[in-house]
C-alpha cells in the first residue's frame, strides 16, 4: 500500500464534523487506518505491480486532488498523477471507487468511468452532479448501479460508485468486489 507523504487538507473530528488541530500527514494517517506497511507513493515502481486500486472517499477529493474545493478545475497531486499515467503507459489495469474516478477523468483523456447515476433519484444519489462534472473534464461518464462496475477496456480502467450512493453497506461491498474482480480479470 502507498500514500503521498503530504499534509492532509485538514483533519476532521468526525463526531462533530469539524476541523481539528493538529493536522495530520496522509502517509501517517493511511498507515494508521490500514494497520499495515504503507509506503510513500514516491517509492511505487510501476513494473513491480500488476494493478492499482484507488479506494476513494474524501481523501481522494481532498488529499489526492483538490476536487473537493476546485471541482473540475482541480489539480491532482503530482505523484498521484504520475502513478496513474505510468500505469496507463504500461497498460496495467487500475480500479477507482467512490469519488476517485475523478482522478482518472483528470489524468486520462477520454477515459470512461462511473460514479453511478446522473440523477439524484430522491436522494439515493446525493452526488449525482459529479457525473456531469466528469464529462466536463473530457471523460465519459457511464451510468451504473451501486452493485456494478464499469470497465473501460481501452484504458484498462474499472470504476464503481461505492459511497456515491446512499444505500446499504452490503450493496457498496458488492460493487467494490465486482470492481476488484474486473481489475483482476484485466491482468
Amino acid at each position: 500500500m502507498f500514500a503521498p507523504d503530504v499534509a492532509q487538507m485538514h483533519t476532521i473530528d468526525h463526531t462533530k464534523g469539524e476541523p481539528i488541530e493538529p493536522n495530520r500527514n496522509v502517509l501517517v494517517e493511511s498507515a494508521r487506518i490500514a494497520r499495515g506497511n504503507v509506503q510513500a507513493l514516491s517509492k511505487l515502481n510501476t513494473p513491480d505491480f500488476d494493478a492499482l486500486i484507488f479506494p476513494g472517499g474524501f481523501g481522494a477529493a481532498k488529499n489526492l486532488s483538490t476536487w473537493a474545493v476546485d471541482n473540475i478545475n482541480c489539480t491532482v497531486n503530482a505523484e498521484v498523477e504520475n502513478v496513474i499515467k505510468n500505469f496507463r503507459s504500461h497498460e496495467k489495469p487500475m480500479g477507482f471507487a467512490c469519488i476517485s474516478p475523478v482522478l482518472a477523468a483528470k489524468c486520462i483523456p477520454g477515459v470512461e468511468v462511473t460514479v453511478g447515476k446522473a440523477d439524484e433519484d430522491s436522494g439515493r444519489w446525493p452526488y449525482a452532479g459529479t457525473a456531469s462534472a466528469i464529462t466536463k473534464c473530457g471523460a465519459k461518464h457511464v451510468e451504473t448501479d451501486v452493485t456494478d462496475s464499469h470497465v473501460d477496456r481501452t484504458n484498462k480502467v474499472v470504476s464503481t460508485p461505492a459511497y456515491m450512493c446512499d444505500t446499504a453497506v452490503h450493496e457498496i461491498f458488492d460493487g467494490i468486489g465486482k470492481m476488484v474482480d474486473d481489475v483482476l480479470a484485466l491482468i
